[in-house]
């Protein structure tokens, strides 16, 4: 039973900033359209969020750029940095300290609107690719059937508690913006989640290993 929608960390769109020229998405995709066999996207694991919004991200720009899938994020990236692939879709949280040490680029955050903490990093829309919008999200549920008067009463104090100042802090130096939702816009949202990353896999015939 979908309780309520809590947290959601913004995925960057990333790049090797020694392979890829630009600072935005539109101004990287010229020369990656140019030579797209030179370009691969390291992903965390197959089928993961970070391995969907790759898939999105090919399906808008046209493009069907090679996906090398990793056991986690920290291998991906530190092929990432060395140049073994160009770009990366991952969390803000594991990307941050690379992209703040400038040894990768930040083409743009995947999301409807700017992160609070990489205010600069354009949206994707700004960057050039609208519709690019993915993120880890997180909520709480609960047993099949639950009563919709524990469900009402649980959603309420989880966002009461998403709007304590300490809580705001703590999450926003993860990279998470604390997020509320009724029962219903939970269930929704993953109503529309399922429906288009199932789009998404069955377009490419993924199989779950």
């Amino acid at each position: 039973t979908p309780i309520a929608r809590y947290g959601e960390g913004p995925l960057l769109v990333l790049a090797n900033p020694a392979a890829v020229q630009g600072k935005t998405i539109a101004e990287a995709l010229p020369a990656i359209r140019k030579k797209p066999e030179d370009f691969r996207f390291g992903v965390s694991a197959l089928g993961s969020p970070n391995h969907l919004a790759v898939l999105e991200f090919n399906k808008l720009s046209g493009l069907n750029l090679q996906v090398i899938p990793y056991r986690g994020s920290a291998p991906a990236l530190t092929d990432l940095v060395s140049g073994q692939v160009q770009l990366m879709i991952d969390p803000i949280v594991t990307a941050l300290p690379l992209v703040q040490a400038g040894q990768l680029r930040a083409l743009a955050v995947a999301s409807a609107r700017r992160s609070s903490v990489l205010p600069d990093v354009p949206t994707a829309a700004e960057s050039g690719l609208a519709g690019l919008e993915f993120s880890s999200w997180y909520g709480l549920w609960g047993p099949k059937d639950l009563p919709k008067e524990i469900v009402a009463r649980a959603n309420a104090v989880l966002t009461e508690a998403t709007r304590e100042p300490a809580v705001v802090e703590r999450l926003a130096a993860l990279g998470f913006e604390p997020v509320s939702s009724t029962p219903q816009e939970f269930a929704d949202l993953i109503a529309k989640d399922l429906a288009r990353n199932t789009a998404l896999l069955s377009a490419i015939k993924f199989e779950p290993q």
